[in-house]
């Protein structure tokens, strides 16, 4: 399958990974989360850690391993931008195959870079690829946002092949709307205007993160399926792109 391209009419690209250096992920461009850091899930995050994030082939391996560590039974890797690089606006796109066995919960998603400050759900999230196995085939998008409620708004789309085949998975991030796509398919707009008690914070710089969790509020809502780690979750390329005029 022939990877899809945006229209360099209407899409200039500023930021990108190919992965083409093997070893430990760049780290001019990537942090990393360490610990059990959120929803419960069962992974301990760590860093610098190539059994857990490596580039192999001219792709990134996040792999979540069954093994003993600081008190949990799981590793896996998260990385982020947060003080690297971050963007108000563009076209934010991931190509990946995901992992299958039950438990797993990959994601691309951004972050408000306020988040430090502001916690969440006041930085905002968008979250461009979410994918757990008990649904397998379906692609998941949301955003969260508002202070003092939590809002969110989510979208699907059944890509039957995501375990094996690799897809482009991206959000085109205006002003006043954010349309989420898979290989060029818009499945789920969410628009500014139907934001509630005005706090869209969509309209200052987010950074990146990917991350493949295991179990969790979600992911492991059916279980996990502890025979089949490790599973990894491929990544072919992460690039940003800006309006092209």
């Amino acid at each position: 399958m022939t990877p899809f391209s945006p229209d360099p009419l209407k899409w200039k690209l500023v930021w990108s990974d190919e992965f083409e250096r093997p070893g430990l992920p760049d780290p001019a461009k990537w942090g990393y989360e360490t610990g059990l850091v959120r929803n419960n899930e069962l992974q301990y995050y760590t860093a610098s850690r190539p059994e857990n994030a490596r580039v192999e082939g001219g792709r990134l391996i996040i792999e979540a391993r069954k093994e003993e560590w600081e008190g949990s039974h799981y590793t896996s890797a998260s990385l982020h931008t947060l003080g690297k690089a971050s963007w108000r606006y563009g076209r934010l796109e991931v190509r990946a195959k995901l992992p299958a066995a039950r438990g797993t919960w990959p994601a691309f998603w951004t972050l408000g870079e306020n988040y430090p400050e502001v916690n969440w759900p006041r930085c905002g999230e968008i979250d461009i690829l979410e994918h757990v196995a008990h649904h397998p085939g379906v692609i998941f998008s949301n955003i969260h946002y508002g202070d003092p409620s939590h809002h969110n708004a989510k979208g699907f789309l059944v890509v039957p092949d995501v375990t094996c085949a690799f897809h482009v998975y991206a959000v085109e991030w205006h002003a006043d709307h954010l349309d989420f796509m898979v290989d060029g398919r818009i499945y789920f707009t969410c628009r500014k205007e139907d934001s509630r008690d005005g706090t869209w914070p969509f309209d200052h710089p987010h950074y990146l993160i990917l991350n493949l969790a295991v179990g969790g509020v979600w992911g492991g809502e059916m279980g996990i399926d502890a025979d089949s780690y490790p599973q990894r979750y491929e990544v072919d390329y992460v690039r940003v792109y800006e309006p092209a005029r």
